[in-house]
């Protein structure tokens, strides 16, 4: 068990000023049920690495293959299981609303191109929301054995090591991290931001994985991460993380990240603002009007 946790009698429930954070029915709590699906969906994504044998394309460069649904199934079990009156969102599934009441919300295999084409970037994201306010988050890196985590107010963990937020103070001194949107005006002006600053910072990754990309931001890695739209599933863990490990992460309008934000931008509050000091006024901040959000 981890040391950090709190283990409560069966029924009992977590009173925090945010809200409560329930406990399941085997008496165990949100995060360690989040912890145990996100390790089973990494065992399964790992047994059908390399083994894709079915593509759906659910538009320009979004696919879908039959292991996303099988974890998918997988996680919804045991997330029904612990907790039957939750409702649960995923990726493959997007009927429910993340912002009402008690919400799961599941991406299977964040960075499915990637896996499919035999790239070993790809997590599984868990994360608990209540009216839309972040209380739980994993994303859970198989192949590197890397477990992510937050539980709001109780700080970010790898591998239940404490992780910060870079330190980093100017983007000519900043590793960035971003993505291509399925937008493609959206990838076009990220690529427009990139060129912005270019060559004033030291280098840009391109993830493949929203969901990883945001983590590293989160844990240091990247000193900065931003992207121009992403859907609950891909933002629910990354969101939480970058707050608990002391970063800031706003919409593209500078306003509080929230499930359904219009893009993200994640770092440190010193080059978060720099980073929209240097893109005000470009397409990429146009936004096209976001839920639930303030000023962070």
């Amino acid at each position: 068990m981890v040391p950090y946790l709190h283990v409560l009698p069966k029924g009992k429930r977590m009173e925090k000023e945010f809200g409560e954070i329930p406990v399941g029915t085997s008496g165990k709590t949100a995060i360690e049920v989040a912890r145990s699906a996100a390790i089973k969906a990494g065992q399964i994504l790992l047994e059908k690495f390399l083994h894709v044998e079915r593509i759906t394309f659910k538009g320009r460069g979004n696919i879908v293959t039959e292991v996303d649904m099988e974890v998918q199934e997988e996680i919804f079990g045991i997330l029904a299981s612990e907790f039957p009156e939750m409702k649960l969102l995923g990726e493959e599934s997007p009927g429910e609303k993340a912002d009402c009441g008690y919400v799961w919300i599941v991406d299977p295999l964040d960075g499915t191109r990637n896996y499919a084409s035999g790239i070993p970037f790809f997590s599984t994201v868990v994360g608990l929301a209540l009216d839309g306010e972040v209380l739980v988050g994993v994303n859970y890196d198989p192949k590197r054995n890397e477990m992510f985590e937050a539980e709001k107010g109780k700080g970010a963990f790898l591998n239940q090591r404490p992780i910060e937020i870079s330190n980093k103070k100017a983007i000519k001194d900043a590793v960035i991290g971003m993505d291509m949107s399925y937008d493609e005006q959206g990838a076009m002006n990220g690529f427009e931001v990139i060129e912005s600053i270019w060559p004033e910072m030291q280098t840009v990754r391109i993830m493949g994985s929203s969901a990883l990309g945001i983590s590293y931001a989160a844990a240091g890695r990247t000193d900065l991460y931003f992207n121009h739209q992403l859907s609950p599933w891909d933002q629910v863990a990354g969101i939480l993380l970058v707050r608990e490990a002391g970063g800031i992460i706003t919409d593209r309008a500078g306003k509080k990240a929230g499930v359904y934000s219009d893009g993200l931008v994640a770092s440190n509050r010193t080059l978060h603002q720099e980073f929209m000091n240097r893109t005000e006024g470009m397409n990429w901040r146009k936004t096209r009007g976001t839920k639930n959000q303030k000023t962070p």
